[in-house]
């Protein structure tokens, strides 16, 4: 059994770590360098920094940042926002991140996921997916989660790991900053449908949640923003329960 990830999320707005719900209501959660090194010290395995106004803002991911905190983290660091051509997703590359999270570019231009992973690897492009549950299936939203798309996500997700994706980061939108758990149904049916690894995202309040998001959800890695920000719970618990649930987890001697 592969082991698991916990993987700590800054939702990044005018260079802040921020947190809101459902996308909206954002409020101040830390400086993003900080976290980062406390993040890594703590035991994360892995980081994702999302410039969550990037795209909305038509402007391009904060490159010093991701330098600035590539500098301070030892562990794997997945990059998004704003990012639209291999050209930028190199830029990102070479400022220290190890992959590089897509969204809103790869519905306008699909073919930049393979464009991308013949570059860069599979391993290095992550698509990202926002899915809200419209009627009696999920659609996928882009520009930070403004706007609709009329695409199903079942299907998107299928594929983009058919034009070379190497993850999904899977956002729940509806569970998104409400701590009710993640939406399992929506992960196990998409695991059962793609052979690539899910991150699980949006819902995480309790230790239980992400538990259940592994062993019901099928998940391959657990993200959560607030929880880890605020305190409420720390990794070294998170993984220690996990452990004892039976979830192979890398522990920290």
């Amino acid at each position: 059994m592969l082991t698991k990830r916990i993987i700590p999320c800054l939702d990044i707005k005018d260079g802040r770590t921020v947190k809101g719900v459902n996308f909206v209501g954002l409020r101040d959660a830390g400086d993003p360098v900080e976290l980062a090194q406390r993040y890594t010290e703590e035991g994360a395995d892995e980081l994702v920094f999302l410039d969550i106004t990037a795209t909305k803002e038509k402007r391009r991911t904060l490159v010093h940042l991701v330098k600035e905190i590539a500098a301070h983290i030892n562990i794997p660091f997945t990059v998004g926002g704003g990012i639209k051509t291999v050209d930028e997703i190199e830029e990102i590359l070479k400022a220290g991140a190890d992959k590089v999270s897509l969204n809103s570019a790869i519905v306008r231009d699909p073919d930049l996921i393979t464009r991308a992973s013949d570059a860069f690897g599979s391993q290095a492009i992550v698509a990202a997916v926002d899915a809200k549950k419209v009627g009696d299936h999920w659609e996928v939203f882009v520009k930070g989660g403004s706007e609709p798309t009329g695409l199903d996500a079942i299907e998107w997700i299928k594929k983009t790991e058919q034009l070379g994706a190497g993850e999904i980061l899977l956002t729940s939108m509806d569970r998104d900053g409400t701590k009710s758990g993640f939406d399992n149904e929506l992960l196990k049916i998409v695991n059962e449908q793609v052979t690539i690894p899910v991150i699980a995202s949006g819902g995480a309040g309790t230790i239980q949640h992400c538990i259940e998001a592994v062993t019901k959800g099928n998940a391959d890695a657990v993200l959560a923003a607030s929880i880890f920000h605020f305190r409420e719970i720390e990794i070294s618990d998170l993984k220690k329960e996990m452990a004892e649930n039976g979830i192979e987890v890398r522990i920290l001697n």
